[in-house]
């Protein structure tokens, strides 16, 4: 019986990698089993990133919230604590886009915490 070796699938598996690879320096994008490590540990690090960069917007909004709320006497901590006291459920994201593009609503949610718990 003759041998099989399936080649279109094994060629089709390193095509997937060295396309992958395309743009890396030297022979991360030519030789297969070098390129295939690059890869591996650059989907390694684009998983990673993903992570990291949801941790890294959360640390922004909160930076401008923190910014913007100190103009009216108050700290980050303390706004956060009277926002969840006078029971307004709004995310950080939108906070600090209100912070930062329309601060005359930003300043109205300031004033209604401020007066609702003291």
């Amino acid at each position: 019986m003759p041998r099989s070796v399936n080649a279109v699938a094994s060629r089709a598996r390193r095509k997937k990698i060295l396309k992958a690879a395309k743009g890396y320096f030297g022979a991360r994008s030519k030789v297969y089993t070098v390129a295939k490590n690059a890869v591996d540990h650059a989907m390694l690090y684009a998983y990673v990133g993903r992570k990291l960069k949801k941790r890294a917007y959360r640390r922004l909004w909160i930076a401008r919230i923190n910014a913007a709320v100190r103009q009216y006497g108050l700290s980050y901590s303390v706004f956060i604590h009277k926002l969840t006291q006078a029971k307004i459920d709004l995310n950080r994201k939108v906070l600090a886009d209100l912070a930062l593009n329309h601060a005359d609503a930003f300043k109205s949610i300031v004033d209604k915490v401020k007066d609702k718990v003291k």
